[in-house]
């Protein structure tokens, strides 16, 4: 008999109705001004609304009980407003409730409600969360504000409070439903300004702010903002606020420059910019609603020269064409940059040097990146080596980023370290200067390798949707002129994969969706838990394993004796569905366990399957056998003639009827109301042993062969009563 698993079963009968009410009050108001608005309504901005189905939430014991919800921000949008509706069902199984709503920008958010560790070398942030209770009221709502988010796609996972690993059946337990609806309320802009590379831009602020913008291309070394010739109500003084970049979550880099004050000119110094994108720029006036401030904005790029590393055997294959690796591009020549109409380059050394990567998709969530040359990078000392890993086809985002980094065991001395930055966006060139990782707006992942640690591993679950880049260089921290002529090569590993180690042994790979987005998680076994399942401190050893499934499996031998009373008894339907069930609950149960004590004779579905329809046939014929259907209301009646019901021997009673009613009633009891997770290998195991006994002690004796007529006694005067018990119908002769 196998579990029936955590459940709560019925649809979904709640709805809001309460969103398009609140949905029209938040479109008639205005934003607020501390998102960077005033009171009144702005020209320029349109509203758009995005909303999904509503999902029935469930308590969290993996990730897949949290639902999942994405949503496309469009470019130029300077605020998102979250409506966060939640319903319940009213009955006596709803209690209160507080539902758990988490956000992220670029790929689904990383959980962790049980408090369990992470794998060793995972880089894991905490996410951005919002509390919405259920308390008195069947519905409540709650609202999200983020001015300034990023384009793209931004993910809402929400979940009830942990479970309590306790077993219901579905359909006999009380159940609650408990339904999320998230909505997105979406303000944009329309009329924005282009700022080109050197050209300054006039703007006059007024109460509203000004919107700007500035494209980014690719191998831009700094990006540097400047406000001039700022003037405000005809006095010097510059009482301007800018906010550069957008706002991601869980993290935010977003860059706030408020020129009141500061030296003049006012500038912002970007290192890193995201590359191969639009950068937003707002600019509010300080000096309240009457007052003007007229200024010019001037943005600078600076590009760095690559070095490109060519491929020998592919430009020989094709010497007249360009190629584009589908995750890496082999970097244009140093005399040609394209930063707009009039970019500055910078002539001094080369920058970095670029590896192109190819990427092989090998499977849903699951990609290959290595060198073209499948050789490992060279690393050295007056350049960064930077690969950039392409994980922005929007499917990429529900796998983890695996990366291993080996250096070559002869060529690495005591005295040079070589550093690592694994970023989002645009590579971390600065290692002269700093090694903090840290670009314009991201903060990088560092690695390092040395004579002593010639390995070094980085785990990125759920990595955002965009182009990453592993940057490297030698390093002598000690003197810098003993690597100057020093080439160390590192083999890189680069993987993205739906779970890591395929979760291992005690866990499962589940690949889960959403409409049409896929991700994968694990789900863990025998006590093993975290977000690989390597989180051991509930796991149960191998010993613990193995007597539990002997439990589970030897447990269902008690069917032998139903088994051997229906033969005896001339049972041999009861005795065959009695078999029936006690062959596939053994393998059933065996298939069931965890770890290195599994045997599947099928599959896991078909054995479950047979093992659910041969209980409850067992229950259901033991049921029938003891009934009688023929006679039986024949013996509804001689039970009220007699006022004496089957059987009238009290031992009957004592040894057979009770014992099994109560060992029945006992094994209902704990299969319905006691079992959890914990403790389910002994009590389903005690469920086994109370079900087949019960069953031999349930099963009525055979039908004793009697004549039709019995004359049992005679009287004196030679005259004696017959009685035919089947009619009982009595006569005198």
């Amino acid at each position: 008999m196998g579990r029936a698993g955590t459940g709560t079963g019925g649809e979904a009968v709640a709805a809001v109705v309460a969103g398009p009410l609140l949905l029209l009050l938040l479109l008639a108001r205005p934003p607020p001004a501390s998102a960077g608005y005033s009171g009144k309504s702005e020209v320029g901005l349109v509203s758009e609304h995005f909303s999904q189905a509503p999902q029935r939430l469930s308590f969290y014991s993996w990730y897949g009980s949290a639902r999942l919800f994405r949503f496309r921000v469009p470019p130029d949008a300077v605020l998102l407003r979250w409506l966060l509706q939640v319903s319940r069902e009213s009955g006596a199984a709803c209690t209160d409730a507080e539902i758990t709503v988490h956000f992220r920008s670029g790929a689904p958010p990383v959980i962790n409600p049980l408090g369990t560790s992470f794998p060793d070398d995972t880089a894991v942030q905490p996410s951005f969360q919002v509390g919405v209770p259920l308390s008195a009221a069947p519905r409540s709502n709650a609202s999200v504000n983020v001015s300034h988010p990023a384009p793209g796609d931004w993910f809402v996972a929400a979940h009830l409070p942990p479970s309590s690993q306790k077993i219901e059946l579905k359909g006999l337990a009380p159940t609650c439903a408990y339904v999320f609806q998230p909505e997105l309320l979406v303000t944009r802009v329309v009329e924005i300004s282009i700022m080109e590379p050197d050209v300054p831009l006039p703007q006059t602020l007024l109460s509203h702010p000004s919107y700007l913008k500035v494209f980014v291309p690719d191998y831009t070394r700094e990006l540097l903002l400047e406000l001039r010739d700022c003037v405000s109500n005809g006095s010097l003084g510059c009482p301007v606020r800018l906010t550069v970049g957008p706002v991601t979550l869980p993290s935010n880099f977003q860059k706030v420059l408020t020129c009141t004050g500061a030296p003049w000119p006012c500038r912002l110094l970007l290192p890193s910019p995201p590359w191969d994108r639009w950068l937003q720029v707002t600019a509010e006036s300080l000096v309240g609603p009457l007052g003007t401030v007229a200024f010019s904005a001037v943005a600078a790029l600076t590009a760095c020269r690559p070095r490109s590393v060519t491929v020998q055997p592919l430009l020989q294959s094709s010497q007249n064409q360009s190629f584009n690796a589908s995750s890496g591009l082999l970097s244009p020549s140093p005399d040609h940059q394209d930063l707009g109409r009039s970019g500055r380059v910078d002539r001094s050394p080369f920058c970095l040097t670029n590896y192109p990567v190819m990427r092989e998709d090998t499977d849903v969530v699951s990609v290959h990146f290595q060198p073209l040359d499948r050789v490992s990078v060279r690393v050295c000392s007056d350049t960064p080596s930077v690969m950039r890993l392409r994980l922005n086809t929007g499917m990429d985002s529900g796998g983890s980023l695996t990366i291993s980094l080996r250096a070559n065991k002869t060529e690495m001395r005591n005295e040079t370290v070589i550093v690592a930055c694994v970023n989002a966006a645009s590579p971390f060139l600065g290692f002269n200067i700093s090694l903090n990782c840290t670009t314009a707006f991201f903060q990088g992942y560092p690695l390092s390798l040395s004579a002593w640690s010639r390995r070094a591993n980085l785990i990125i679950p759920y990595p955002e949707t965009d182009n990453w880049y592993l940057s490297l260089q030698l390093m002598c921290p000690e003197n810098a002129e003993d690597c100057e002529q020093a080439v160390v090569h590192v083999e890189t590993t680069l993987y993205l994969v739906p779970c890591l180690n395929d979760c291992g042994p005690y866990g499962q790979c589940l690949l889960l969706r959403r409409h049409s987005y896929l991700y994968a998680s694990c789900s863990c076994k025998a006590g093993w838990r975290g977000w690989s399942c390597t989180d051991n401190s509930t796991a149960q050893t191998v010993a613990q394993q193995r007597a539990a499934t002997l439990l589970l499996t030897l447990s269902n031998l008690m069917f032998l004796a139903p088994i051997a009373v229906s033969v005896r008894r001339f049972f041999l339907v009861e005795a065959s569905v009695y078999a029936y069930t006690m062959f596939f609950s053994t393998f059933y149960h065996a298939c069931d366990q965890p770890g290195e004590a599994v045997l599947c004779i099928l599959s896991y579905d078909t054995l479950q399957y047979c093992d659910f329809l041969g209980s409850g046939v067992a229950i259901w014929v033991t049921i029938l056998c003891m009934a009688r259907l023929k006679t039986v209301l024949k013996y509804a009646y001689r039970c009220g003639h007699r006022r004496q019901c089957y059987p009238t021997s009290w031992q009957r009673w004592a040894f057979y009827l009770l014992p099994g009613v109560s060992m029945a009633s006992v094994g209902i009891a704990i299969y319905t109301s006691m079992m959890t997770s914990d403790n389910y290998y002994y009590t389903h195991s005690i469920w086994h042993i109370l079900l087949a006994g019960s069953a031999a002690l349930l099963l009525p004796p055979p039908d004793q062969p009697a004549e039709p007529w019995a004359c049992s006694q005679k009287f004196p005067c030679h005259y004696q009563i017959c009685k035919n018990d089947r009619e009982e119908l009595y006569a005198v002769t």
